[in-house]
């Protein structure tokens, strides 16, 4: 939980900030550009050292991918913090890009398409999520990439209220 600790060091409690959230959105909102860049690289990072380390160990791929998406849950609901988490897209991306840059590709062409046609980056990103898990499906690698998927459930979940506003305005 990088905006945790960069909150801390601007002395600033985010989960009692705006969106109370304890992402970048949330840091740069309240802290400012440099909050958001340290908590946006922060949280990537921490996504794309999972992969990467399962890599380096040489673990399977589901496995990779499991603790992934288990990155990816436990910054939507972090224990130490009672599951007030962020809503994970610093640290999807960071996993997504580690993954398979080619996958991460759709995730940003759906964001790209459904972010012209509605003007809503939070629908665009829902776009490329839907892409996103087209291209798993396409690719055939629906069974190590179900945990994934899961997550990315889970995400849609932290964002829902964010979704129903982005659709509000759109209608």
């Amino acid at each position: 939980m990088t905006a945790f600790f960069v909150g801390k060091v601007y002395g600033v409690n985010l989960q009692e900030e705006r969106s109370k959230n304890l992402g970048a959105r949330n840091a740069g909102s309240i802290l400012g550009k440099a909050a958001f860049m340290w908590t946006f690289l922060g949280d990537a990072l921490k996504g794309g050292l999972v992969v990467y380390l399962g890599g380096f160990w040489n673990f399977d791929e589901w496995v990779i991918i499991s603790g992934a998406a288990l990155v990816i849950i436990g910054h939507l609901f972090p224990i130490w913090l009672k599951f007030n988490g962020g809503k994970g897209v610093a640290t999807f991306i960071g996993v997504g890009l580690a993954l398979s840059p080619s996958l991460f590709v759709w995730m940003m062409i759906g964001t790209v398409i459904v972010l012209a046609l509605t003007r809503s980056l939070t629908l665009g990103m829902v776009g490329g999520f839907i892409f996103y898990v087209g291209a798993i499906m396409q690719a055939g690698k629906i069974e190590p990439y179900t945990c994934l998927m899961i997550a990315i459930v889970g995400m849609l979940f932290r964002h829902k209220c964010n979704i129903k506003e982005s659709w509000k305005r759109r209608n």
